[in-house]
């Protein structure tokens, strides 16, 4: 905790005074401008406007991705940094595209913050402008925060290993599969950096606790960061300007912070800027940020309870829910021996959600298909996400819970399986569960 003290040095008092009239460096002018046009840019043209609003079935796109500008950001890439720069939706944050926006959008700021330089020259300090940027920061990397925070609150951000993550082997997954699949298994540790999360937006909410929610999230956001650059997860751009914003809000701050932690020594009362001239002004923007916090906890609340219902482990399971060996095999009539050579021959069949089935082949590859079953007449419908003129229906007889017979026509070919239920604590990441005493360790 800051101390505040009733006595400190007049020179300290004044240095710190958010009412000082002393000049700012140019160095510090200048970096202000550019963080003020380059991060205000940065984050009205990506997804955290579309946070800070927090409309629920409204799915606002990036203004960065929209006319003029993504016309714009297509022709620096392709005439200024000779990169392929093509806007798509592929769930990543790294594309090219992403890259040439942060180079487009820091041109600009840097052209800006020259031509603002120069035509305000007799400008010494951004008293007036400083609060309200400090403010957008702080409901920016709030709102972020709080929308990461209830994803993982609610585990959907790294869901827990599907039935078809079970079979797959270990060296094929890739490092971000690697580090979303071995969170998700341990839902109570995503859930406490989900609340690591909202508890940094909670507090950056609040004027009188923005340095501890700014502290909070500096913490939280070199988290992801690192994550990021040693999973290679593809959202290194977008987590290292969290990063950035976190340090920002905390800036005035700093010198506090080092002469408390560091030097031991007492410090005056926090410089941070508030906004709101009178004593009136001031209660009515601490009532609109409330407001404003109270809807981005609200909202984000709300819309991940309702993804958890729909797509998460609440969501409703397959008829024919689980892991299912393939006991014996027939294809036009001739049984199929368990040959990981016989690419043919299916190993297991797996059903999770309502719409989806798999089938894992004897080499360990996965057929994956849009499934619809009807358990009045017991027939599974499956067509293919790349095809959508191709389609199979498989009818099913299940003599018992753990036994499961299917018969249809697949690309031509009369297929008949007989399986049997995986019992699916026989995976120890499944079934291990927790155990307070251990007397060795349990590393498999």
């Amino acid at each position: 905790m800051i101390a505040t003290v009733e006595r400190a040095p007049a020179t300290t008092v004044s240095r710190l005074s958010t009412t000082s009239s002393e000049p700012w460096s140019l160095g510090t002018r200048a970096l202000f401008r550019l963080c003020f046009l380059y991060f205000g840019l940065y984050a009205l043209t990506i997804q955290m406007l579309g946070d800070l609003l927090a409309i629920p079935g409204v799915d606002m796109p990036d203004i960065g991705k929209l006319p003029p500008l993504r016309q714009l950001i297509l022709w620096v890439g392709h005439h200024v940094l000779h990169v392929p720069a093509v806007s798509a939706v592929t769930g990543s944050g790294d594309t090219l595209f992403d890259w040439s926006q942060g180079f487009t959008l820091l041109v600009f700021a840097v052209a800006g913050a020259l031509v603002w330089s120069v035509g305000t020259s007799d400008t010494k300090r951004h008293d007036r402008l400083w609060p309200w940027f400090r403010v957008f920061l702080r409901f920016m990397l709030g709102t972020t925060l709080m929308h990461y925070g209830m994803i993982k609150l609610f585990p959907l951000q790294m869901p827990a290993p599907s039935l078809g993550r079970l079979l797959q082997q270990f060296g094929t997954f890739s490092p971000m599969g690697l580090i979303w699949s071995s969170i998700g298994s341990a839902e109570g540790y995503e859930r406490f950096i989900g609340s690591a999360e909202i508890l940094a937006g909670l507090l950056l909410f609040l004027p009188a606790t923005a340095l501890l929610g700014g502290l909070v999230a500096l913490g939280v956001t070199i988290g992801v960061f690192a994550v990021n650059m040693t999973y290679d997860v593809p959202v290194k751009l977008f987590s290292f300007h969290l990063v950035l914003m976190s340090l920002i809000v905390i800036g005035p701050d700093i010198r506090r912070l080092i002469d408390v932690i560091v030097l031991n020594k007492a410090t005056a009362p926090s410089p941070a800027p508030t906004i709101g001239r009178t004593p009136t002004a001031k209660r009515g923007w601490l009532m609109v940020q409330l407001a404003i916090g109270a809807w981005s906890v609200a909202s984000f609340a709300y819309q991940s309870a309702q993804r958890w219902k729909n797509e998460g482990t609440g969501a409703p399971r397959s008829a024919l829910y689980g892991i299912w060996d393939v006991d014996s095999m027939t294809i036009d009539g001739a049984l199929h021996v368990p040959l990981t050579t016989d690419t043919a021959r299916f190993s297991h069949a797996v059903f999770q959600s309502t719409s989806r089935a798999s089938f894992q082949r004897m080499d360990q590859s996965f057929l994956r298909f849009a499934a619809v079953t009807d358990t009045v007449a017991h027939t599974i419908t499956l067509k293919k996400d790349a095809d959508s003129t191709w389609t199979a229906k498989l009818a099913y007889h299940r003599p018992s819970s753990s036994r499961l017979d299917l018969e249809g026509d697949i690309d031509g070919s009369h297929v008949w399986v007989r399986m049997s239920l995986h019992d699916l604590k026989e995976f120890p990441l499944v079934g291990r569960g927790f155990h307070w005493v251990q007397e060795e360790p349990f590393s498999k």
